[in-house]
């Protein structure tokens, strides 16, 4: 079987994890500081905020940036629901603007038709990895006053003109088994901002900065330290982790770029994708799964409705015309890309490929 991902947990990062299981610190502790001292770094920001979760971390970030009831964020309906409930979680109202059906993120172009005087953020999503276009997001954001918030949690090293995504507004990275590194579960926040990481800080541990003083409504959202000493050592792997998704990207390219009936994923110049997910489009995907079934190819279909379709939003009265989303979401197939896979692999995902492609 060609797994999907595969998440790459060695000896460095058991170690790691028996020192502080001996050490008795198994809870937020200075692991946790460490970690995000190291992150901050990486990213090129001042603070990053440690906490157990991507959808905790994108919740926080919104708090942090005074985003409550009334308010308003814009966003992409082609994403993870994380995206869409984290704004809900905080008394907002996702607003949804369509995508660019190349490099799936949220089309910069229509984001200035939907604001509104409620308009509080604009939350772009580097989906797959794929940096969204922030030049003109950020010229956007600074013309009407509009705090970004940043949905990283799948482009962990990703660049847009050679700046780290997370570095351009409040940055909110997932650490899930599945993302281009991992700390088991857990999540992250970045900011240049010294009050929005007070804030953050604050709201991930029951609105206390002082123990036992409670001066906001807050949460439990830590990491432990258990989860941080994964993530230091994972951090120091990302970059080697990196260049072999693109490697691998790469050789899919290759094969995939000239056929008939697929669309292979597309870097522009002034960005550095980093392949959380290696997602082509296709005629007739019925007949590619197919193909990929008979080969004990994992696959994966990121994401097959639109947020704006969802039962739940549907019931709160959604009514988007979106079709570039609706339509991506039916073409749409991930691949497997991980840095496990070896050259032999990726010829099996590239001949299953074209065997289900020859089908359509």
């Amino acid at each position: 079987m060609i797994n999907i991902a595969k998440p790459d947990i060695g000896q460095d990062e058991i170690e790691a994890v028996t020192e502080v299981m001996k050490s008795g610190m198994i809870a937020s502790g200075p692991q946790v500081t460490e970690f995000e001292k190291e992150f901050a770094s990486y990213i090129g920001t001042k603070h990053a905020v440690a906490v157990n979760s991507g959808t905790a971390a994108l919740h926080a970030a919104l708090l942090a940036n005074d985003i409550g009831k009334g308010d308003e964020v814009i966003t992409t309906p082609f994403t993870f629901i994380a995206t869409g409930n984290s704004i809900l979680f905080t008394g907002a109202k996702p607003v949804f603007a369509d995508i660019d059906p190349i490099s799936f993120n949220i089309d910069p172009d229509l984001i200035e038709d939907k604001i509104t005087d409620k308009t509080k953020a604009i939350m772009p999503v580097h989906l797959y990895g794929n940096p969204a276009e922030m030049k003109i997001i950020m010229e956007i954001a600074d013309e009407y006053d509009l705090a970004i918030i940043e949905d990283a949690c799948q482009a962990h090293g990703a660049e847009y003109n050679k700046k780290k995504v997370g570095s351009f507004g409040c940055g909110a990275f997932s650490f899930y088994p599945t993302k281009n590194m991992t700390t088991g579960e857990g999540g992250i926040i970045t900011t240049n901002d010294d009050e929005v990481a007070e804030k953050a800080r604050m709201i991930r541990a029951h609105g206390s900065r002082e123990r036992y003083m409670h001066e906001m409504l807050g949460y439990n959202l830590r990491m432990t330290d258990i989860s941080a000493a994964i993530g230091r050592v994972q951090l120091k792997k990302l970059d080697t982790y990196i260049q072999k998704r693109r490697d691998n990207a790469r050789l899919l390219n290759e094969e995939f770029g000239d056929l008939e009936g697929i669309t292979a994923p597309v870097e522009d110049t002034n960005a550095r994708h980093v392949y959380h997910q290696y997602t082509v489009r296709v005629k007739n995907r019925t007949k590619v799964i197919e193909s990929l079934k008979d080969s004990d190819i994992g696959y994966g279909i990121h994401y097959p409705l639109p947020l704006h379709k969802q039962p739940y939003y549907l019931s709160l009265g959604y009514k988007d015309n979106l079709p570039l989303s609706e339509k991506t979401a039916e073409e749409v197939i991930s691949l497997p890309v991980h840095p496990a896979l070896g050259e032999s692999e990726l010829l099996q995902v590239i001949k299953a490929m074209k065997r289900g492609l020859s089908n359509s």
